[in-house]
């Protein structure tokens, strides 16, 4: 071969290694999918703009759920499932707390549930410090209720990411109580394996049922009235629980903590993208669990 056809097969060769893996129609950009050193898989969401909460003509909604319009103006990657069991002890070093576990109608790939809030954000802090994680640039958090509507509505303006109906066929929740015009189907009453039902449009699965999410923010139920338009992160500090005058636990304050996307014990409209609740952040839930962020460095 001719040294200067040569040449240009390395050079080709070479721009092929450095570009596999990213965006095609953009080299420069980050990949649209990664997968880290324990084998989780992430999704790059756009940054952009959405309408967040629900309007006023939504059937069951809250009065909480002011509709206002936001903008994420970073992309983030985000699990494309919420944290397994096999992937909390990967990172922990020992079994997740679930109460599903695999003698109880679970196993290492359903969801890790009945996870303090200060324990899902532990992991994160575990996770980023991983050797292979810090080297990669890889910072992991939970999502902020803003990020997690944003990926959960991928686009969409319906109660859903499937439309205005749900039923258990198409996410796992109480079926007894399906949403809009879907019909009754079967009450699991536990979680499923992670990715068991169809994903929204940026492929991410269970946004709606198995469990629910914990978020990054306090929770104020008037916070969409006052919240800013641009990444919201949430209020300064949450609501004192009714009853919980005196209560304040080191580390963690006397204030609940936000949880998104509703669980395999919820009602369906409980699942809806718009919906809102809250939880003791000291507290582990067996409907409650967790799905991470990535900021990339650099990105």
């Amino acid at each position: 071969m001719y040294p200067r056809v040569l040449a240009c097969v390395l050079a080709l060769g070479l721009a092929g290694l450095l570009t596999a893996g990213r965006d095609k129609t953009d080299p420069g950009r980050a990949p649209k999918q990664l997968t880290n050193s324990i084998g989780m898989k992430l999704t790059l969401i756009p940054a952009g703009k959405f309408q967040m909460g629900s309007p006023a003509g939504e059937a069951e909604r809250d009065a909480i759920e002011v509709q206002h319009e936001v903008e994420i103006t970073k992309p983030f990657y985000l699990g494309v499932y919420e944290v397994t069991q096999a992937e909390w002890q990967k990172v922990m070093g020992k079994p997740s707390p679930s109460r599903f576990h695999a003698r109880n109608g679970g196993g290492p790939d359903h969801p890790a549930e009945n996870v303090r809030w200060s324990d899902a954000m532990n992991y994160c802090r575990r996770l980023t410090a991983l050797p292979a994680e810090k080297k990669a640039g890889r910072t992991y958090r939970l999502p902020a209720e803003a990020e997690w509507e944003y990926a959960c509505r991928a686009g969409t303006t319906t109660s859903f990411h499937f439309g205005d109906s749900l039923s258990s066929k198409q996410a796992n929740c109480d079926g007894r109580s399906p949403y809009g015009k879907a019909e009754k189907g079967p009450y699991l009453r536990r979680t499923t394996r992670v990715g068991s039902y169809q994903p929204n449009a940026w492929g991410l699965y269970d946004m709606h049922g198995n469990v629910s999410e914990w978020c990054s923010d306090y929770y104020d139920p008037d916070y969409y009235r006052k919240s800013p338009k641009k990444d919201p992160r949430g209020p300064d500090k949450g609501v004192v629980p009714t009853g919980y005058k005196e209560w304040n636990v080191p580390g963690v304050g006397q204030f609940y903590q936000v949880i998104r996307g509703g669980s395999w014990l919820d009602e369906a409209r409980g699942c809806r993208s718009a919906y809102r609740y809250r939880a003791m952040p000291h507290d582990g839930y067996q409907i409650i669990g967790l799905r991470v962020v990535c900021e990339v460095k650099g990105k």
